[in-house]
């Protein structure tokens, strides 16, 4: 479908032509042969590119097009690995299955870590956020890469002895959490469920769907002397005691959050403000209030009594099924695209790729709690990445300053998906800087910096696409709009390097069911395979070269 090698192993470069006063504006890509290509060819915001649409893409590509059977099964194991991941515990406990099947080593954050070159492994933090990569098998000893030059260099740097290249992603989406005390009395003898937002949802989007429960519940379990399980005593005080984090998955309807009939709210079309705490308690049971009723359902679904029940830490599911489907299967819709559908994408080229031959590590990254500010032990702007990064620096046998060299020379992706110009509502995207959907994968930048993306970055990737034949389009909020904003920037609060956002396109960000392109799923699946093929090489913010 795409490659991702240059044609006669030629490796090019993008850089940036210097001159006593700065940057020259004559800058030029130039390959390793020292062939000049006009660099204005792979500008992403040409008046040309933006006619003719998507970079990349054919005349005949974009929404109305029919999607290779292919693209479809893709689309639809995608659509698979969502419905398998119901929330941030699940998509954590998928993505550890399909490295433990690659033959990945896990290794404890609590555990001595001994790496070495062609490994694969990986670690985890909270159960809900996953870092895995891949060692190349050129990364030398310490020793020899100390003074390191790369061949393709010639002589023009000296490098340090390996770099990263990361593509970093999140595992949680928009939701509501149910709170500790979970029942909540009702109108004529019915059961409630008192649950608060997690996230920025579309809260109208939740109104009459069928909702199930997923997440973790810790389950405390009696131990006797001989380690056996036992059933609590008089003497439980003193006995050891086990907690178990446990995953659940209620995956028929237990709840619905009734919408308030028309004739009862006769305004109700000319806009509606749900209040949290009134219209969005969900319907639970008809039957008479009961404390401890939601607790003894979890337990009985866990085959455990209700005593040993002692935290939770569950979310509602929009028990809708995923579909693909249009006239020509062209779209997907599912809960939770954002951002399984780059977790996915990003996770399949890791694995499909495999180790790197070069002097490299490739890292996959999947954080939580980035829709509520990442700012937690597990997510972008923790300690987990640079923690990592850190220890295979140490057990590899490299320095401090060998780790710093390797970070100036890295490169991140941050993955996230874009919004898409929307049908019915085209005035609410950018005149120039819209993107749709199956039109390849989305760039996305923002002058407040809310996105990692800048100029040199963006011609990075941009290169780098291109080159693998991969169509790509560009995002910018219109400018009388804010937007949001993503992990990239806030993973680089804590272990800094270049780093590009980008995403697939998509309708409907946060509601409870979304809408993407089929296509899709493989021109993202296609852009991180090239972008864990291609060897990236960064020189401060001037140069970089592609090999």
């Amino acid at each position: 479908m795409y490659t991702t090698h240059a044609a006669g192993g030629r490796y090019y470069s993008v850089d940036a032509a210097r001159s006593d006063e700065g940057y020259d504006a004559s800058d030029v890509e130039t390959d390793f042969l020292g062939e000049e290509i006009d660099f204005a060819e792979a500008e992403l915001n040409s008046a040309d590119d933006l006619a003719a649409g998507p970079v990349g893409a054919g005349a005949d590509e974009g929404e109305g097009e029919d999607v290779d059977p292919t693209d479809t099964e893709i689309a639809r194991d995608m659509l698979d690995f969502i419905e398998a991941s119901p929330s941030m515990f699940h998509s954590a406990a998928s993505i550890c299955d399909w490295l433990d099947d690659a033959g990945f080593t896990y290794l404890p954050e609590s555990a001595a870590w001994d790496l070495e070159p062609g490994g694969a492994y990986y670690t985890q933090r909270n159960g809900s956020s996953v870092i895995a990569w891949q060692v190349g098998e050129g990364v030398p000893a310490p020793a020899a890469g100390a003074q390191q030059t790369d061949f393709r260099f010639a002589d023009e740097l000296d490098c340090p002895a390996y770099h990263f290249q990361v593509a970093a992603s999140h595992a949680d989406s928009p939701t509501f959490k149910v709170k500790a005390a979970p029942e909540l009395d009702g109108a004529g003898e019915s059961l409630r469920l008192n649950v608060e937002a997690y996230g920025g949802m579309i809260d109208y989007s939740w109104f009459d769907r069928p909702l199930g429960l997923a997440g973790r519940v810790l389950v405390r379990e009696d131990v006797d002397e001989e380690g056996a399980d036992g059933a609590a005593d008089a003497d439980a005080a003193v006995m050891p005691v086990a907690i178990h984090s446990r995953l659940l998955f209620i995956d028929r309807p237990v709840a619905i959050i009734p919408s308030l009939a028309i004739h009862m709210d006769r305004e109700v079309n000319k806009g509606f403000a749900p209040n949290r705490q009134v219209d969005l308690c969900p319907l639970f049971s008809a039957g008479e209030l009961k404390a401890g009723a939601f607790d003894a359902l979890v337990a009985r679904e866990l085959g455990v009594r209700p005593d040993q029940v002692l935290a939770r830490d569950l979310f509602l599911v929009n028990l809708q099924p995923a579909q693909v489907w249009g006239e020509g299967e062209e779209f997907v819709s599912s809960p939770r695209l954002d951002d399984l559908m780059c977790a996915y994408t990003s996770l399949s080229a890791f694995l499909q790729v495999g180790a790197p031959l070069e002097n490299r590590i490739s890292v996959y990254c999947c954080f939580d709690n980035e829709e509520v500010g990442s700012n937690t032990k597990q997510g972008a702007m923790s300690t987990l990445l640079r923690d990592t990064l850190e220890r295979i620096n140490q057990s590899l046998g490299f320095s401090s300053q060998d780790l710093r060299r390797a970070l100036a020379a890295s490169f991140m992706v941050s993955c996230d998906n874009a919004h898409a110009v929307h049908p019915n509502r085209p005035e609410r995207a950018d005149e120039r800087n819209r993107c749709v959907l199956n039109g390849g994968l989305v760039i996305k930048e923002a002058a407040n910096q809310a996105y990692c993306t800048d100029a040199f970055s963006r011609a990075v990737f941009a290169a780098l696409l291109d080159r693998a034949g991969v169509p790509r389009q560009t995002f910018a909020n219109k400018s009388d709009m804010a937007g949001g904003s993503t992990l990239g920037n806030l993973s680089n609060m804590q272990v800094s390097m270049h780093g590009v956002d980008v995403g697939c396109a998509q309708l409907a960000m946060h509601s409870s069911y979304e809408t993407a392109g089929a296509r899709d799923v493989a021109h993202a699946i296609a852009a991180f395979e090239a972008f864990y093929e291609a060897d990236v090489h960064i020189d401060g913010a001037h140069s970089a070269l592609l090999a």
